[in-house]
């Protein structure tokens, strides 16, 4: 492999200005570089250690859950979750079929099912030991969430408080999970796994000889769909809320569940999550990707952090997303490992911080944010931001100061002046850079590619797909640069092996830089650049104590051995966010491509997996050769993506969701006359493909984009759902009957005053219908909402909140009409001239509402991989 004297091979021939005396020096360096370089053949065998790396130690530890505890067994284990139990209580919420706010399984069904368990649990307690009481929350009320106001009336949380009898601790951990589902879910994974979870929890807790210093309350909260109403209404008003003071969150789609948001500010938390959890899954960086918005979805831990300050844990299950919020979403889904490996960290956590000293007094220990994450599920790390931050600059400065030394290390052996090394490094730098940029360029080029020939999410039923369409790519990038200029550059005075080391010195700089960046601008996530500079400057160092660092290639053996746990955690870690965002991608909506942020996650596991590793293909004999390779398979997956294996959906498994509405709609003028009287199927598409899949077996005849109407019309016309920002992009299908309703959504004006000033106006109106209504408030010129009966927030901020201004409408177990009222100002005064616009939607979303026979035909002809959760609904616009 390599000899004492590499490097000098220049330096001890004499030097002439002569072409043959220069020849000589070329051709005997040929000779050295080509004698030192293994065989080509042993290049793809290095390769594909580490693809079998990745799916001999990633894949089974990612997938890995311990065996399901059966209630037989029970004896022989004491004070252990039993998964069985749990296993039957899941299955029998989830055969109650949707549960939707308002519908009568999630108001009475369900609920009597819970308090049926409670008690089954309270005849089990040990009476000596513990207290519990529990009770069934009606609550009203509004608050102002993802720009629009959430006003709910008569939701029902099911709660219960565990205690020790002889605590008198006044603090309480708050463990909260959500039995309510999306409109056509039966909800297994997201939230009947959590709720199965918290029962035997609790069962577990009130059985077992083990005292506890705090009380813990156990909150099943009903309306967390729609969104967080539930949360909001325990936080705000009831009265053990004031004394919660540690919160425990659990919602996902079932699976092993992940940490993903702690805190905030008190890393306390964390530490009793790594004494206590016995299969550890959690990262800071899940976190950051959370709160940075890039994710479509919210849980009840934004409310309790928002509104009532309690620091908590956040955690769900990541698998089973594509079925999340489907149909499919059921009992088999369902693994009895998975609720045993959930029910084992949340009984211990829950075990753990109920005995916490911190729980006193939690103030004192808001100490700031933590960077946490587990090691590929063996064990768990977390430290202080502030610590974090001392690490990234220490080991980012020490790599550059030990990459200074190597290099002078090298000048001195070989002989050559300090600017021949510094030159070197400086053009590997910018190779380094070049690479860099390359391997997210090259999979984002591919995105484009696709996007143009309408073939975007073609992994998304075949997940292994991502390999060729954006790993190779990005593998390629990272190295071609360097590649291209050991075998194409002119003999130098520097040998091909030190060469490739300065590189690798040039990519740990580069990192260093980048940890030092991300560092400054307070991001956690820093800590993903810091592994992998500690072990390649474990490497470094051991390569210039031990003088294998003028070796030949000899170094290279402990930089590839040091690169084994950069590795297995940076695949293992960008595994994870693959499997949770691309079911996520299929609901991303139509503006975005889908494949962009998938191909940035794969050419960032790329760089931070190999960018030491891959780099040392130049090892070997011809490894252009290899870089063909690569890109030979990359154009077989391209092939194979554009046939039938490329098509995105599947039945049952990978569906295309179609959020879909049979809406009627009236259009009322200022002197109550109806101006317009129509029916229609409004189409609200979830990912890129738009309509496209749809049209081999629907007749879309006259489908229009919701946008060309919305400049004209208050809200589009349409009863928009949530997802009004993405309503020009809707599609609207007008059909020639009406859509037969349920029941009328009915809005009576009941009262107008003109206040003593003269120049304000007072309206009051009542509201029946559904229990899912909307309101859609558009002043005209010159008018000015100044106070109405929610929550006030949109009015405080105009700047901000611009009409119209949207008023979500959700009532459960109390159907009484909404009463509200509105007061504006007027700048001249008249309120017998129109001042206000407003659209009131009603949405009849529960499993039990019929929809019309013309709408069952059109339902029935969307194909069989999509999944539509839709309802009837109705619109009207009045104008006072």
């Amino acid at each position: 492999m390599g000899a004492p004297t590499d490097g000098k091979v220049s330096s001890i021939l004499p030097t002439s200005n002569g072409s043959g005396s220069a020849n000589l020096i070329i051709e005997l360096e040929g000779r050295e570089r080509a004698a030192k370089q293994l065989p080509w053949y042993y290049g793809p065998t290095y390769l594909l250690f580490w693809v079998g790396l990745f799916f001999a130690v990633v894949i089974p530890l990612f997938q890995a859950v311990p065996t399901a505890l059966k209630i037989a067994e029970e004896s022989a284990s004491p004070g252990k979750f039993v998964a069985e139990r749990a296993q039957g209580i899941l299955l029998s919420i989830s055969q109650m079929g949707p549960r939707v706010v308002g519908d009568h399984v999630n108001e009475v069904t369900i609920v009597e099912y819970m308090l049926a368990e409670i008690a089954k649990v309270r005849s089990a307690m040990r009476d000596d030991l513990f207290d519990m009481e529990w009770e069934v929350q009606r609550v009203s009320g509004s608050y102002l969430h993802n720009g629009l106001v959430n006003h709910y009336q008569g939701v029902q949380n099911v709660i219960v408080k565990l205690s020790t009898r002889t605590s008198n601790s006044s603090s309480y951990l708050l463990v909260n999970s959500h039995y309510d589902t999306k409109p056509g879910s039966p909800g297994a994974g997201d939230d009947a796994y959590m709720v199965a979870v918290m029962l035997e929890v609790l069962r577990q807790m009130a059985i077992s000889a083990d005292l506890f210093l705090h009380p813990i309350v156990f909150l099943f909260n009903g309306g967390e769909e729609q969104p967080m109403l539930g949360s909001h209404g325990f936080i705000t008003q009831h009265r053990w809320s004031a004394n919660c003071k540690a919160l425990i969150n659990l919602d996902g789609s079932g699976g092993r569940e992940l940490l993903f948001q702690g805190g905030p500010n008190h890393p306390w938390l964390m530490e009793h999550y790594k004494k206590s959890i016995p299969h550890p899954f959690a990262t800071t960086t899940g976190e950051e990707i959370f709160q940075a918005g890039l994710i479509p979805s919210d849980t009840d831990f934004r409310i309790f952090r928002d509104f009532g300050v309690v620091p908590g844990l956040d955690m769900a299950g990541i698998y089973n997303g594509f079925v999340y919020h489907t149909e499919f979403d059921r009992y088999t889904v369902i693994s009895g490992g998975a609720l045993q490996s959930t029910g084992d960290n949340v009984l211990a956590l829950v075990q753990s911080i109920s005995n916490a000293h911190e729980m006193y007094d939690t103030e004192p220990y808001s100490e700031g944010h933590s960077v946490f994450f587990d090691f590929i599920g063996l064990f768990f790390v977390f430290y202080k931001e502030s610590t974090g931050v001392v690490l990234n600059i220490c080991f980012s400065i020490g790599a550059m100061l030990l990459v200074c030394l190597s290099l002078w290390r090298m000048r001195k052996v070989s002989g050559h002046a300090v600017g021949t090394f510094a030159g070197a490094f400086g053009v590997q730098f910018l190779l380094a850079l070049a690479g860099v940029v390359l391997a997210l360029a090259l999979p984002l080029i591919m995105c484009v590619l696709y996007d143009a020939g309408d073939r975007t999410l073609t992994y998304f039923s075949n997940s292994w797909l991502v390999i060729g369409l954006f790993i190779c790519p990005s593998v390629i990038g990272l190295i071609l640069p360097l590649t291209l200029y050991l075998t194409l550059r002119p003999s130098e005075k520097i040998t091909h092996a030190y060469h490739l080391q300065i590189a690798g010195h040039a990519y740990c700089v580069l990192l260093a830089v980048l940890c030092l960046v991300t560092t400054a601008l307070s991001i956690r996530s820093a800590y993903l650049f810091l592994i992998s500079i500690v072990f390649y400057v474990g490497a470094l160092i051991i390569n210039l104590v031990t003088r294998l660092h003028c070796r030949g290639y000899y170094w290279s053996f402990v930089l590839g051995a040091s690169q084994l746990m950069p590795f297995l955690y940076h695949a293992y870690l960008f595994h994870t966010f693959i499997v949770i965002l691309i079911p996520m991608v299929g609901r991303f909506g139509v503006t975005t491509n889908p494949d962009t942020i998938i191909a940035v996650l794969c050419a960032f596991g790329t760089i931070l997996s190999l960018s030491f590793a891959a780099p040392l293909i130049n090892m070997f004999r011809r490894p252009k050769s290899m870089l063909g390779g690569l890109a030979l398979a990359m154009f077989v997956f391209c092939m194979i993506s554009v046939s039938d294996v490329g098509f995105p959906y599947r039945p049952k498994t990978n569906v295309m969701r179609v959020d879909m509405m049979q809406v009627h709609r009236r259009f009322f003028e200022h002197d109550g006359s109806m101006s317009s009287e129509n029916s229609g199927y409004y189409l609200h598409m979830l990912d890129r493909n738009k309509d496209g899949p749809l049209h081999d077996t629907m007749n879309l005849t006259g489908l229009t984009r919701l946008g060309e109407d919305c400049d004209s019309e208050l809200m589009c016309g349409i009863p928009c759902y949530r997802w009004c920002s993405a309503r020009k992009e809707a599609r609207w299908l007008p059909r020639e009957e009406p859509v037969q309703l349920p029941y009328p959504t009915v809005l009576e004006l009941v009262n107008k005053t003109v206040l003593a000033r003269g120049d304000q106006a007072r309206l009051e109106f009542r509201l029946s219908g559904p229990p899912n209504m909307g309101l859609f408030f558009k002043p005209r010129s010159g008018v000015k909402l100044l106070r109405w009966s929610f929550a006030q927030g949109m009015l405080d901020n105009p700047a901000t909140y611009r009409p119209p201004l949207q008023v979500q409408i959700t009532y459960g177990i109390d159907s009484t009409p909404i009463e509200f009222y509105v007061e504006l100002s007027k700048d001249n005064g008249n309120f017998d001239e129109p001042v206000c616009e407003l659209g009131v939607s009603g949405h009849y979303v529960g499993p039990r509402v019929e929809r019309d026979a013309l709408s069952e035909q059109f339902l029935a002809t969307l194909p069989d991989y999509t999944f539509s959760m839709q309802w009837p609904s109705s619109y009207a616009r009045y104008i006072y």
